[in-house]
């Protein structure tokens, strides 16, 4: 009996681009209206305001128009992904990352598997903290590197990384792009319930690590070290640790430049342009074998980085044909007349249905929150329990969602299929998701 398995990732996301553009003719065009909020500096939509506008059908020649759109919308994402994915290409053919693993080899003989923890909570960390998601596109090199020498399977890669900062972000206390935008549109002061959140982000990260550890030691094989790996190894020999100390410079600098300087992604891919140039002459590859090295990375990397383009096209469609905040208004009108527990628990699945088309964790909250903050005024329940509601709803679903362009792009960029990466993560998703339901119920329980 065959196996059903899902289609291709582009013609998954084509077909929901279509399914979108379908939607504009069946759904009544409508909107909120909106004010600029002077906390966050962004518009926002004003509660009780939803009225139907004019009907914007979105023909199939618009459809295919927004495709380049998304593409253009997402340009800072994509440009990022080449010229990092470049670099790391760069820094891959000069053998230092080869001569780095099989330093951290030696040194963890016997308890490989316990690199995967530290890998996983370095990326949760940046997750928690800044909400850490495309960035990681680039770093497949390494990361498939590094799994291929401990004899990890290559889902492992994406599970220690994307996977760890999808976790760390949904439950953090402190991310500005999730709970720091909700929490000032809910009104809140920044950090309020801290405590509470670090609680459950340390049980949420170490529920996927586990799961990941486990994953890992169950389909590991012994480490393969091919002619071409160790000709590589003897290419840069001696000048492995310049190039290593370079990369371990850059990611101070961009770890620096992200959470104290507020750096977007252009600057990020500068950033990485200079590591590519500067490994390729450290490394001994010359001005033309450093050109050549890029060639090779953005050849690799193009069609990770392109689906963060048709990724960002579904909204793009979803707002051409004005169906958005009717879909927002549709989900979130019938909470008003749940008890408080059922309501806030509707609050989270209606996040979590948004989240599908409205990937943006920062531009859901903008138009979430300011209908959620006062609904949940009206009916008795915590402004932080609609944040909570938000972050697990929204933040969680990026585990799952075959439109989150950032975990498409990985999966492609690892040669793995979306089924197979659901059947990894769908039993964590649920585990954290009960974890998820059980913070909301008892916040509401402690009156938090």
């Amino acid at each position: 009996m065959p196996t059903l398995r899902f289609p291709h990732p582009l013609v998954l996301l084509v077909s929901f681009i279509m399914l979108a553009a379908a939607l504009s003719y069946v759904l009544p065009a409508g909107k909120f209206d909106r004010r600029k909020d002077a906390a966050t500096g962004r518009e926002v939509v004003i509660p009780g305001s939803y009225h139907h506008v004019e009907a914007t059908p979105v023909s199939p020649l618009d459809m295919l128009v927004d495709i380049p759109k998304g593409l253009a919308e997402a340009g800072a994402v994509v440009f990022l992904i080449f010229l990092a994915g470049g670099a790391f290409t760069v820094v891959d053919q000069t053998g230092a990352l080869r001569h780095g693993v099989d330093w951290l080899l030696q040194r963890a003989q016997g308890r490989e598997v316990f690199v995967i923890p530290v890998v996983g909570l370095l990326f949760a960390t940046m997750g928690a903290l800044e909400n850490m998601g495309e960035e990681i596109i680039p770093l497949v090199p390494v990361l498939l590197v590094l799994m291929r020498r401990l004899g990890f399977p290559t889902l492992t890669a994406v599970a220690a990384s994307a996977g760890a900062a999808f976790v760390g972000a949904s439950f953090s206390p402190i991310n500005p792009f999730q709970v720091g935008i909700a929490q000032k549109l809910a009104q809140l002061p920044l950090l309020s319930g801290g405590g509470y959140r670090l609680i459950f982000l340390a049980i949420a990260v170490t529920i996927w690590l586990v799961g990941t550890m486990r994953y890992a030691r169950r389909h590991r094989v012994a480490p393969e070290i091919t002619a071409a790996d160790v000709a590589a190894d003897a290419q840069g020999a001696g000048r492995h640790g310049l190039v290593l100390g370079l990369l371990l410079l850059t990611f101070g600098v961009f770890a620096y430049g992200v959470l104290r300087l507020g750096w977007d992604f252009e600057q990020m891919a500068a950033l990485f342009f200079v590591l590519g140039v500067g490994a390729g002459l450290l490394g001994g590859l010359g001005a033309t074998g450093t050109a050549e090295g890029f060639v090779a990375g953005f050849r690799d990397i193009a069609f990770s980085a392109i689906l963060v383009g048709f990724a960002r096209a579904i909204f793009v469609v979803l707002e051409q044909g004005n169906i958005v905040d009717t879909i927002v208004n549709g989900l979130s009108a019938p909470l008003a007349h749940l008890p408080v527990t059922l309501s806030a628990l509707g609050m989270m699945a209606v996040q979590t249905a948004l989240h599908v088309p409205v990937p943006s964790g920062s531009g859901q909250a903008t138009l979430t929150m300011p209908l959620f903050a006062p609904l949940a005024d009206l009916i008795g329940m915590s402004r932080q329990v609609a944040v909570l509601a938000f972050q697990y709803g929204a933040g969680l679903c990026e585990l799952i969602t075959p439109t989150n362009g950032t975990l498409m792009a990985m999966l492609a960029a690892c040669g793995l299929r979306f089924d197979q990466w659901l059947k990894f993560a769908a039993p964590l998703y649920g585990l954290l998701l009960a974890l998820g339901v059980s913070s909301v119920v008892l916040a509401i329980a402690l009156g938090i």
